[in-house]
């Protein structure tokens, strides 16, 4: 146990050959968590899920499966064997009685990859709606770990991209929430072109659906949240710069936050390197 807190202290490798062999090996056992992209792409899903399959309320059918999926996906890109290992565990314990806890043992796991697995069940899951979906993802996108609170809007934006406009009002509670992370999660997950996912054509062009949620988050404190707003502005400024240079100026108008001025500044990056072009 000392080992492992020693472990769990570490600061990660720049490159794959500097990573202890201890580390990775508690990696793909599952008893630690990655502590950056180096660490994430080093896991070997299969021993993973061979290591940590004992700990699942798992029948030998599904589990079975699972592995094999999970062996055939070892030559694809990273993410699209979380999203695909996430849907052959939704696919497999569909209907089975221990599928929800299957589902809380591994949104719960130490390791972040089999966390990133449980929200890819979400996703692969038609039944939910997306007040379901965003209720689930709150367990994520509040989670310790970096790339854990990328997959949880993923998780969401992903089946369901047109509840974020048809829905919006529902992202309000997010946007005002006390916890950072939380109002973080409704900005990235409302992002017009957003990161490794499809773009929302929408909010490109009518970026105004979004306005209350930028309005929430105009002047907030954390840096981790200004970064998001300004990179949502920023999308936008590439379809509708008019509404981003509208907006920031109101903005700067009506209050003197530094954090606004921050946001701003941030925002209008894309707009400034054409003006100077």
């Amino acid at each position: 146990m000392a080992d492992l807190e020693v472990l769990k202290a570490r600061k990660g490798a720049v490159r794959r050959s500097e990573i202890p062999s201890n580390v990775v090996a508690a990696l793909n056992r599952g008893e630690i968590e990655t502590v950056n992209l180096v660490e994430f792409l080093v896991v070997d899903h299969s021993k993973l899920f061979r290591h940590t399959r004992s700990q699942l309320a798992l029948d030998d059918a599904p589990a079975k499966q699972i592995a094999a999926a999970i062996k055939k996906l070892s030559g694809e890109g990273v993410m699209q064997r979380l999203a695909e290992t996430g849907k052959v565990f939704h696919a497999s314990l569909e209907g089975n009685a221990h599928r929800e806890t299957v589902y809380e043992q591994l949104a719960k796991h130490p390791s972040d990859i089999l966390r990133n697995w449980a929200a890819y069940m979400d996703a692969a899951n038609a039944k939910l709606t997306f007040a379901q979906r965003l209720k689930r993802a709150k367990l994520f996108a509040t989670d310790a770990n970096m790339g854990v609170r990328e997959i949880a809007w993923m998780s969401v934006r992903v089946p369901a991209a047109d509840g974020i406009v048809s829905q919006i009002e529902k992202l309000h509670p997010f946007a005002k929430h006390k916890n950072y992370l939380m109002r973080r999660f409704a900005i990235e997950l409302s992002r017009p072109c957003g990161v490794w996912t499809k773009h929302i054509s929408a909010l490109k062009q009518q970026p105004e659906i979004a306005e209350p949620l930028l309005e929430y988050c105009r002047e907030d404190e954390t840096k981790y949240v200004q970064d998001s707003v300004a990179n949502w502005l920023n999308d936008a400024s590439k379809t509708r710069p008019d509404f981003v240079e509208n907006l920031c100026d109101r903005w700067l108008s009506e209050t003197n936050s530094k954090h606004t001025q921050r946001i701003t500044h941030r925002a209008l990056r894309t707009l400034r390197k054409k003006a100077d072009a």
